[in-house]
């Protein structure tokens, strides 16, 4: 049995003593790396929870209930660091992309403690595919917000509907790679070419400025 907890502990406590001990930039960093480990333990919990009460099995919970809670926790710290601080646009949207590292680099830690990691293959796909995922979640939360700032009704509703957004996505890439064959392999991909479509355009615009 896995015991995620003790993992948690693990990796969490020296990046708690890091945060004590580093200074503004630093500290918030890891800061929000670790809020996204704790947004993922939080959601394992939640997510169980959810799936006993509906009386559903996990593979139908991975599209119906895990999305959901996972965007919601992945947004939670944000919304709790921008009310209590009031930073400036561009630590807050810098925030985002912080706490889906985090959540993705715990998650795929107790993935691998659970199934093992004999399978490269695997591995990689798990690595790059739901890492890369929780990632682009994570950079559309922070590109829309970039242009909803500035007025706060705006950036509410907007944080609503990118909310939705990627509740949607995340279901869907959950659909995907749970399927056999050539359906699993395009579902993987799917959140890296996003990524790599990403860098492109920003390339292209920083050489076309």
């Amino acid at each position: 049995m896995t015991y995620i907890e003790n993992i948690y502990l693990c990796l969490a406590s020296p990046i708690l003593l890091a945060v004590l001990c580093l200074r503004k930039e630093g500290r918030r960093i890891l800061a929000f790396i670790l809020a996204g480990m704790t947004a993922c333990l939080l959601s394992a919990y939640i997510s169980t929870y959810l799936t006993g009460v509906a009386d559903i099995d996990r593979s139908e919970a991975a599209w119906e209930i895990a999305p959901a809670v996972e965007e919601i926790m992945k947004l939670l710290p944000l919304v709790l660091f921008i009310i209590v601080f009031e930073p400036k646009k561009k630590d807050a949207i810098i925030g985002s992309l912080y706490v889906a590292v985090g959540f993705t680099t715990f998650e795929n830690v107790c993935y691998l403690t659970s199934y093992g990691s004999a399978d490269l293959l695997r591995v990689l796909i798990r690595g790059f595919g739901t890492g890369a995922l929780h990632v682009v979640c994570g950079m559309i939360v922070s590109v829309g917000l970039y242009y909803l700032w500035d007025q706060a009704w705006l950036r509410t509703i907007g944080a609503f509907t990118l909310l939705c957004f990627v509740i949607t996505l995340h279901a869907i890439f959950n659909i995907l790679v749970n399927q056999p064959g050539a359906v699993f392999w395009v579902g993987s991909a799917i959140p890296i070419c996003c990524i790599f479509t990403y860098l492109a355009l920003m390339r292209k615009r920083i050489d076309l400025a």
